[in-house]
């Protein structure tokens, strides 16, 4: 008899552990169920994280990551789906189907859950926070056609003065020079924590960037900026700098517009010229269709090349209908998150610019 208390105390173990294991996938599933569901206080989240915590963790995380010349976020992804496909193929080997596919739900459940928490504590917490307009000094009433029109005629004089000047420049990959002080003294007056500015990466992702007509990313869970390849040497500085402010914590779209478009300004003439250019595109949108003819008509040879270069580039490379999908979750992403206008999100710069109080050389005014 006293043979059978050696395995009977093991099973206990075995039972205590197991319970122990159950109780925390579900207070990860649970954290995250609840991450995803309960409000906060942006306040809260503002001096809590966005102030204090997550600076912390991304000048610690950016500044291994730009030590390394590829993407993690392609090791992650590649080493993730392996993972899960493989223990997956292995559940099905083992057992019955419905079976394995309890096992795999539950296992989807709790890494899915895994990641978005990691998600939220490296990067996704900003989304809770105060946005960026609300620091600023904004009279509505400003946002008018005529305001649009005047504001694009004089981006159609800074792109003719511009061009000659930074024609047949290409932006350098490593994150110094012009554009990143121009970036830092941007995130200085708009009082955002001073990131560790990343390093420009390709991406395994590349084919679909191409194909969806996506220009970059940043990386939330490594904090990497990473460009699509076939972004065109002017359009590179403004989209460098609109994924550099993702790593401030500015996560509305126009907002990291805006911040690109003043840090660009701040920066060499070529980076002046890739941040008019962007933001005469944005504002065409914003005329009638009278006013956009002259103001093309305005334009020098050059510039005219260089943005039929980028429609070329759009028409040639970008599916139409792999970019609607991927823009459809996106906006779904981005909802999710908080962010109400969605993928819409991105033309909101030109309501930003044009709102927006300035002082000389476009230094913007913040609430008292």
């Amino acid at each position: 008899m006293p043979d059978a208390w050696p395995h009977s105390d093991l099973r206990a173990d075995l039972a205590a552990k197991l319970f122990i294991m159950n109780m925390f996938r579900l207070i990860i599933v649970g954290a995250a169920t609840v991450c995803a569901l309960v409000p906060m206080p942006p306040a809260l989240i503002e001096w809590g994280y966005a102030a204090h915590l997550y600076p912390a963790i991304q000048q610690t995380v950016t500044g291994v990551s730009n030590r390394v010349p590829f993407a993690l976020f392609d090791v992650f992804l590649i080493g993730l789906a392996a993972a899960w496909l493989a223990l997956a193929i292995r559940d099905l080997v083992a057992g019955r189907v419905a079976g394995a596919a309890l096992r795999i739900a539950i296992r989807t459940a709790i890494w899915g859950s895994v990641v978005y928490l990691v998600f939220l504590a490296a990067w996704g917490l900003n989304y809770r926070g105060v946005p960026l307009a609300a620091r600023l000094q904004i009279d509505a009433r400003a946002a008018d056609r005529g305001a649009a029109r005047r504001l694009a005629g004089t981006a159609v004089d800074r792109i003719n003065a511009l061009y000659a000047a930074s024609a047949g420049r290409r932006h350098d990959r490593v994150p110094d020079g012009p554009l990143a002080a121009g970036f830092m003294n941007v995130a200085s007056a708009l009082h955002l924590p001073a990131p560790v500015l990343g390093r420009p990466k390709r991406t395994l992702l590349d084919a679909y960037f191409e194909r969806a007509g996506v220009d970059g990313m940043t990386d939330p869970f490594f904090l990497e900026t990473l460009i699509a390849d076939e972004v065109l040497p002017f359009e590179k500085p403004f989209v460098v700098a609109h994924e550099w402010s993702h790593l401030a914590g500015v996560t509305d779209e126009g907002e990291a517009n805006f911040v690109g478009w003043l840090a660009c300004l701040r920066g060499s003439a070529a980076d002046q010229y890739s941040g008019w250019l962007f933001l005469y595109s944005e504002l065409t949108r914003a005329v009638s269709g009278s006013e956009r003819a002259s103001l093309q008509a305005s334009l020098a040879s050059g510039p005219r090349d260089d943005l039929r270069g980028i429609r070329d580039r759009v028409a040639r490379r970008v599916s139409p209908r792999v970019s609607a999908a991927g823009w459809r979750v996106y906006d779904s992403y981005l909802k999710a998150n908080r962010v109400e206008a969605g993928s819409a999100s991105y033309a909101g710069v030109v309501r930003l610019v044009l709102t927006t109080e300035f002082r000389g050389d476009w230094r913007p005014v913040l609430k008292p």
